[in-house]
């Protein structure tokens, strides 16, 4: 077998074999197929495309690639949730808690943030103290004593979709379904996890732009679970707008901390409830939508999820005073307010803008290597339907030392990211 022949093979528009894709990607792995062969390779697959099988031997081949956790010994329902990536999205934060409370083993493996999108290890270690890189056996003894571990991701665990992404990402070839559902759902399986719920989002703010987009890949997830024997569900969300109001590591933190004190806005509590609700029902935890309704609303409640956040922290190593001091947090030291120009409704707040925005304030990177401010951020005070008099702080945002010419572009991206109109408009849809 020839990796060239492959390239032609895929060129022409023809199917491969299981063993040709574990040719390729175990080769490619080991170093025995180039770069520019798998490179090449990678763009015949975006210009033909892959079937459904060829997607699941593709995802299967990452899992085995590598180490794959097994919790059997712990419990037959082992239950992970991964988002597409938005702005603002603290979900995990709560939700990983919420689950644990009530009885579900959740094994989570996040990333760091790159671009626009935000990572939940970043907010983690916002977190005075907070241990991100736990090895295999912290983070089986973890879910074992406590139902619960947040992790980055083990360079062990799917290293040839690692290799794979890389490339990918400097040869413009990111953006195929197929090579996106395998990386995904390769290493939610190769982390332990059965349940599987999987939230793919679309708009100004996300990887996807339309709910069309985001259904298409959502269905391929579904589909290669099932040809791998793993339970996926799906929720396909917007993102137009920033999720919650808050953008940035340690304010998301501390929005995530009100939302389990019960101090929560209704687009943040809308889908996390939409996710712990099929987790609950695919789990069998619940028999209806109704009582996993009463059952989440209940341990935010009782503060029995915040309290589960809390020993998260504690086995983590981290300082637990965050709960009720946030003064431990850092947070940026100027302010800067965006007003209103002139009076009416928000029409549009563009996520995009917002992201890019607090990136330029030091919250994001652009390289996996570059630092991040912790402490920068925005906080919008106002969302898309939200009356405004001229003269109305929008957002603040917040930062400490950024060069005179990054924080004029920020400003000046803040306002562009707002439309303010006469006419009131809908409230747009969070959840498709």
């Amino acid at each position: 077998m020839r990796a060239v022949d492959l390239i032609q093979k895929k060129k022409e528009g023809k199917t491969h074999t299981k063993e040709e894709i574990n040719f390729l990607v175990n080769g490619y792995t080991k170093g025995e197929v180039e770069d520019y062969q798998m490179s090449a390779w990678l763009m015949a697959v975006c210009l033909k495309g892959l079937n459904d099988q060829e997607t699941a031997y593709m995802t299967e081949a990452f899992v085995n690639s590598g180490d794959i956790l097994d919790f059997s010994s712990i419990s037959n329902d082992i239950a992970d949730k991964h988002s597409t990536g938005g702005v603002g999205d603290k979900v995990t934060l709560v939700l990983i808690p919420i689950l644990a409370e009530l009885g579900i083993y959740t094994a989570k493996l996040s990333g760091r943030g790159l671009g626009f999108t935000g990572g939940t290890i970043d907010k983690l270690e916002a977190i005075p103290n907070f241990k991100v890189e736990l090895t295999n056996e912290e983070f089986y003894n973890q879910i074992k004593d406590i139902k619960v571990a947040i992790s980055s991701q083990s360079p062990n665990l799917t290293p040839a979709d690692g290799k794979i992404y890389a490339l990918r990402d400097v040869s413009a070839t990111v953006d195929n379904k197929s090579l996106i559902c395998a990386s995904v759902v390769s290493k939610k399986i190769a982390s332990g996890a059965n349940s599987i719920v999987l939230d793919v989002k679309y708009g100004s703010g996300a990887f996807l732009k339309t709910p069309k987009e985001a259904k298409e890949l959502g269905d391929l997830m579904i589909k290669t679970g099932k040809l791998l024997n793993r339970n996926i569900d799906v929720v396909i969300s917007s993102m137009e707008q920033p999720l919650g109001y808050t953008v940035g590591n340690s304010l998301e933190v501390i929005e995530a901390l009100e939302f389990l004190k019960g101090n929560y806005k209704k687009d943040l509590y809308d889908i996390t409830l939409e996710l712990a609700t099929k987790t609950l029902l695919n789990c069998k935890k619940a028999k209806s939508k109704k009582e996993a309704k009463k059952m989440v609303d209940e341990v935010i409640k009782n503060s029995a999820a915040l309290n589960k956040f809390k020993e998260i922290i504690e086995h983590q190593k981290g300082d637990t005073n965050i709960i009720n001091d946030y003064s431990l947090f850092k947070i940026g030291k100027n302010k800067i307010e965006i007003k209103a120009q002139k009076s009416g409704y928000i029409k549009k707040l563009i996520a995009l803008d917002v992201a890019y925005a607090a990136k330029l304030l030091g919250a994001g990177r652009d390289k996996k290597t570059d630092n991040i401010n912790y402490g920068a951020g925005i906080i919008l005070n106002k969302k898309i339907g939200d009356k405004v008099t001229q003269g109305d702080c929008i957002m603040e945002l917040y930062f400490d030392d950024v060069n005179e010419a990054k924080l004029n572009d920020a400003t000046k991206i803040a306002y562009e990211a707002i439309e303010i109109s006469k006419i009131k408009p809908r409230k747009p849809k969070l959840i498709y």
